[in-house]
């Protein structure tokens, strides 16, 4: 017996990369609403590496999110990472449940800049980088969404 893959369901998961503010726009847009718990958030200084695990709604589905909305587990992972700052988000709060608006990028000199991670309920997440390295990649198989809704946001 084996474990389920992702071609058995016809899904393809995604596998993407950000190296520009271009692209990084792409990636925001497909993290729009993803949510995590505070502890699924690691920063590995030395390796100078973010990286979260996120419950992603799948927004690539397009129509088919009107019937049947899904989210999947994804990996956020962003390197060249120089530091790490957060506004709103208590680390001690390990029952905290975040989820992401946007990500920009604020640039700098040469490439380097801030990668900006809006939160809900005006929390943010800085990231100092030398570049922009940013991967996104699906982790499980889509699950239906528990609230069965698409996330709305205010015009």
């Amino acid at each position: 017996m084996t474990d389920a893959r992702f071609e058995d369901g016809h899904e393809k998961p995604l596998n993407l990369g950000a190296q520009d503010a271009e692209e990084l726009q792409v990636l925001s847009a497909l993290i729009q609403d993803a949510i995590f718990p505070i502890t699924e958030m690691k920063w590995q200084a030395k390796q100078h590496r973010f990286g979260l695990l996120l419950n992603r709604f799948r927004w690539e589905e397009g129509a088919r999110v009107q019937t049947t909305p899904e989210r999947v587990q994804s990996l956020l992972v962003i390197d060249n990472v120089l530091s790490v700052a957060s506004q709103g988000v208590d680390r001690a709060e390990k029952d905290m449940i975040l989820s992401i608006l946007t990500a920009e990028f604020e640039a700098g000199e040469d490439g380097a800049g801030d990668i900006v991670l809006t939160l809900a309920g005006d929390g943010a997440i800085r990231l100092s980088v030398e570049a922009i390295e940013m991967t996104l990649k699906d982790v499980t198989r889509p699950y239906k969404a528990i609230s069965k809704k698409a996330p709305k946001h205010p015009e």
